[in-house]
């Protein structure tokens, strides 16, 4: 059954080979293709810039990538690791796009105490991309984790939303074609069984 994607892109490098985040989502974009799933791509470095959030109602394009996300099956937002987080421009899009009421609201238990009530994207599928570049296990087996467990709360614990990953480590210049290709083919696998 064809879906529709929503593609968030978040990497400075988004020319076709120009990075290892540009291949992922030229693979994503070809195997969805393939499928006869349709896209919805955007490209954050070529968007107009999203103000910060400063608390004040959304403006048009905000609700309009609401509208996108609402119409969508599965979202995918893509960004490497950067100083333990996603770009600063994916997360500005989250921060400014994922708010209550629209995203999650709160169900007041006992005085400011309260449980998080999905609200557009509940039951939604949403796939985390992440790369990031520290070789040592360490940094990939604990410190590398905090991104995603933190995007894994706010999706899940808050939005109601169905996440998944794809997760690449030692993502650095140079890398072996054979390896190269083994992601390649993870994200092939990932397309398919969404």
């Amino acid at each position: 059954m064809s879906k529709k994607f929503f593609i968030v892109f978040g990497h400075h490098n988004y020319k076709p080979g120009s990075s290892f985040n540009a291949c992922i989502k030229d693979e994503i974009l070809l195997e969805a293709k393939r499928l006869g799933h349709s896209i919805d791509l955007i490209n954050l470095y070529e968007e107009k810039p999203i103000k910060f959030w400063d608390g004040t109602g959304p403006d048009e394009q905000i609700l309009d990538y609401r509208k996108r996300l609402e119409a969508c099956d599965i979202f995918i937002i893509m960004s490497d690791c950067h100083n333990y987080i996603m770009r600063s421009i994916c997360e500005n899009f989250l921060a400014n796009v994922f708010c209550p009421p629209w995203a999650f609201t709160y169900r007041k238990i006992i005085g400011s105490w309260g449980w998080p009530q999905p609200g557009a994207m509940k039951n939604k599928k949403i796939v985390i991309s992440l790369t990031y570049g520290g070789p040592h296990w360490f940094y990939s087996g604990i410190l590398q984790q905090i991104p995603r467990r933190i995007k894994k709360m706010v999706f899940k614990h808050l939005c109601g939303a169905r996440t998944s990953y794809m997760r690449f480590y030692s993502i650095l210049p140079n890398m072996p074609k054979n390896v190269f290709e083994k992601h390649m083919e993870k994200v092939r696998k990932t397309v398919q069984q969404l």
